[in-house]
């Protein structure tokens, strides 16, 4: 006659759905993320070597020249290129305050003309804190 205890045998847990679950969780995740504002007006911006500065003002004003020379101010298209559309479409942005810092992300392809033509009518308007934001060149190792 055996009277020792039997050893029961520990339970096995059966990690499969979970980590089923876990996938699914990090596909949603990656399909509902919005995305950077950066993404709807195809722009390549001119590498620098310096960091950006950040602006830690909730309101900016930002101005975007593509590559074909078109403008956008607080990413609406501008109807045409000329100086005086441009100047009511920063006017209507930005209302009376002349004390908004202005980012003016140009397209590394876009003619010095454009960057001019937005800087000109900036400071004509009164502004006169500009940014030009760049990205780091990628290292070659």
């Amino acid at each position: 006659m055996n009277l020792r205890p039997h050893r029961k045998e520990s339970p096995e847990l059966n990690l499969t759905p979970l980590i089923d679950v876990v996938f699914l969780l990090l596909i949603f995740f990656m399909v509902s993320t919005t995305f950077d504002k950066e993404s709807r007006i195809k722009v390549e911006l001119p590498t620098a070597a310096t960091q950006d500065e950040q602006v830690e003002e909730e309101k900016v004003l930002e101005i975007t020249i593509d590559a074909r020379g078109r403008f956008y101010v607080d990413d609406r298209e501008v109807v045409n290129t000329e100086a005086d559309t441009l100047k009511r479409a920063i006017e209507k942005a930005a209302g009376v305050r002349r004390d908004l810092p202005v980012i003016i992300k140009a397209d590394a392809r876009a003619s010095f003309q454009s960057v001019f033509k937005v800087m000109d009518v900036t400071s004509q308007l009164g502004f006169v804190n500009m940014t030009f934001p760049g990205k780091q060149p990628v290292a070659d190792n």
